[in-house]
């Protein structure tokens, strides 16, 4: 366990989290505002959780989480965590969550617990956030967390222009 709220438990990921890892990155909200990955098969899913998430828990000692509802029976609702992008200075919070689990306040209570262990446990002291300009409930959610707009930019090869929002931890 990383972290645990009142209805919340954040772990890290397993192999065994391929089949809901590939639910959650072909969800309707997850293609449109943060992009088709491209993960068909629990072969693919494995593959991108050893890639990004396992190399990240390694190199860094952080990485995306998967979100458990308590209340569910520790059903795996969503991500949240944090990423170093060679793209960007600063290390950057990111979340998602299964269509019947957004709009619940889930986004914010995980978040919150990622955001004290970026400051009190990985000892950061500036974090950032990128969003897809449209994505109103995540800008909505990183104003509540108290990050603010910096700027807008194109941090991938793909030219999409996204926005930039930072908070001093």
């Amino acid at each position: 366990m990383i972290a645990e709220t009142s209805r919340l438990i954040l772990t890290k990921f397993t192999l065994d989290d391929a089949p809901f890892f590939m639910e959650l990155v072909n969800t309707p909200h997850w293609i449109k505002f943060i992009g088709d990955r491209n993960i068909r098969t629990l072969k693919d899913a494995e593959q991108k959780i050893k890639s990004g998430h396992f190399k990240s828990y390694k190199s860094y000692g952080f990485g995306f989480y998967k979100v458990l509802l308590k209340e569910e029976n520790n059903k795996a609702i969503g991500t949240c965590g944090l990423i170093k992008r060679d793209t960007l200075v600063d290390v950057d919070i990111g979340f998602a969550f299964l269509p019947n689990y957004e709009s619940k306040g889930f986004g914010y209570e995980s978040a919150s617990a990622v955001m004290k262990l970026a400051k009190n446990t990985f000892n950061l002291k500036r974090l950032v956030a990128i969003t897809n300009p449209e994505n109103k409930k995540s800008i909505g959610l990183l104003e509540k967390l108290g990050l603010t707009f910096e700027k807008r930019i194109k941090p991938f090869e793909d030219d999409k222009e996204l926005l930039l929002f930072a908070k001093k931890l």
